[in-house]
């Protein structure tokens, strides 16, 4: 059986973990790295939700607009993940029994989930009725964003 809290505490303070912590530089950087991330993910899937609701680049189909900023979306996730296991390496432990961390983390795997099961083939260009596609937006929009608001909720009120 795997001893969680001395898993925790060896991640927490790991080399890596106790140099970020101990660096006001090194937060600030990678906060804003994660930042962009966010933004760049965020920024695709309110892009492309807004498509699939019909509120935006109407005259652009639908498969054109989720193409264009599904490579931005995996490179803002990829970044998002990786900056922020650096930020939260050295208070795991604290992040982990944090109920607004807890919702983010719940958010960002449904999303990538709905994202994947649903979103993708949604936007690929099958023929489907107009209000799974509309509704098919919202709920990925509403996950994103909500993975976004979620993580400003968990920096500021922490």
């Amino acid at each position: 059986m795997i001893d969680t809290d001395a898993w925790l505490a060896a991640i927490e303070t790991s080399r890596i973990a106790t140099a970020i912590a101990g660096s006001l530089w090194l937060t600030g950087l990678l906060s804003a790295v994660h930042l962009v991330g966010m933004t760049v993910l965020t920024g695709g899937a309110v892009v492309s939700g807004l498509r699939l609701t019909g509120v935006l680049l109407t005259d652009r189909p639908v498969v054109d607009v989720a193409g264009a900023v599904a490579r931005g979306m995996l490179a803002g996730l990829a970044i998002s993940v990786a900056s922020g296991l650096l930020l939260v390496a050295s208070r795991l432990s604290t992040a982990l029994s944090n109920e607004l961390f807890q919702i983010k983390m719940g958010l960002l795997l449904v999303a990538t989930l709905v994202h994947v099961m649903l979103y993708r083939p949604v936007s690929a260009g099958m023929a489907v009725h107009p209000v799974v596609r509309w509704t098919t937006g919202a709920v990925g929009l509403t996950l994103w964003v909500g993975v976004a608001l979620a993580g400003c909720a968990f920096i500021l009120l922490e």
